[in-house]
């Protein structure tokens, strides 16, 4: 299993980097996960990053692009979509835009497209918010103890 946190930006801040690195090891633990940072750039360059990002993950990456206006999922409904795509064989290529967001092209090539709610987020906050929920999907398909609900 493999995916894949593609993002415009670097999360260079120590605090930012030190939460992104523990919720990305405990990713791995369960598969492989890979951290693209891509430029900051013109809305063409960014488009031709996030192509060149997806092309280089295979046949079988998805894209999967954080938007405002996609599905805002529970936890545990993320978890089945993500198992869904992993069962599959497919690669989840998650895009996160910049300050400006993802430019339309890039939105309208995902395979679909995923809210972490209706308030706007950094995009060092969303890498981290996606991280763990990415973590809390694999322990949700597990039964593992860290999805419990209240």
């Amino acid at each position: 299993m493999r995916l894949v946190i593609a993002s415009v930006g670097r999360a260079k801040e120590p605090a930012w980097r030190a939460l992104l690195d523990d919720y990305y090891g405990r990713v791995r633990r369960y598969a492989t996960l890979d951290e693209l940072e891509l430029r900051d750039e013109r809305e063409d360059k960014v488009c031709e990053a996030f192509s060149k990002a997806l092309a280089s993950q295979g046949p079988r990456a998805k894209l999967v692009a954080l938007d405002v206006q996609g599905l805002a999922l529970s936890s545990e409904a993320f978890a089945r979509k993500l198992g869904g795509m992993l069962d599959e064989g497919a690669v989840p290529v998650f895009a996160i835009g910049g300050a400006e967001g993802l430019p339309q092209p890039v939105r309208a090539r995902a395979a679909w497209k995923l809210s972490l709610g209706p308030m706007t987020l950094p995009h060092r906050m969303a890498r981290v918010v996606l991280a763990e929920q990415v973590y809390r999907a694999f322990t949700i398909l597990r039964g593992e103890p860290y999805a419990r609900e209240s």
